[in-house]
């Protein structure tokens, strides 16, 4: 029972995210780079996989804090210099990763040719991914940091 507690909590911000990042989707090369991506060949199936793969360092950021907090920690600042340090990671790592790293590695995923557009639309999708867990993760911090919090 307690694996069972541990994948839930590991899969269900995944999820969420799944679903809330879901209308970029609508864009035919956002399709295009999920279509392509291996090891699957459904464009549903990696981009499940992929987005609750990219959850996973938000999670894992929040247990590592509370593993490694004492007793009588204050677990806020470290909460939010953990969240700040993820969010620029992703927001300036995933348009880089989409355009210079994937096709270097062989997945020609754009049929525009990875202009400007391209750009523009791989950091918008980061920067909502990236708030997705940002916010609360953030909210979260900030009520730990209060007087009175944890």
């Amino acid at each position: 029972m307690g694996w069972l507690i541990v994948i839930v909590g590991l899969l269900v911000p995944g999820l969420v995210a799944t679903i809330c990042w879901a209308p970029f989707l609508a864009s035919k090369r956002l399709r295009s780079l999920f279509s392509r991506l291996p090891p699957f060949d459904s464009m549903g199936v990696t981009y499940v996989v992929v987005a609750i793969t990219a959850s996973l360092p938000y999670v894992l950021a929040l247990v590592g804090v509370a593993a490694t907090a004492g007793e009588n920690a204050i677990w806020g600042p470290r909460i939010l210099g953990v969240t700040l340090l993820l969010t620029v990671c992703y927001i300036v790592g995933i348009p880089l990763l989409g355009v210079f790293g994937l096709p270097r590695a062989g997945i020609d995923w754009d049929p525009t040719g990875y202009g400007i557009s391209t750009w523009a639309l791989l950091t918008a999708g980061a920067v909502w991914y990236a708030m997705l867990f940002a916010v609360p993760v953030t909210i979260l911090g900030l009520v730990l940091s209060s007087p009175g919090g944890w």
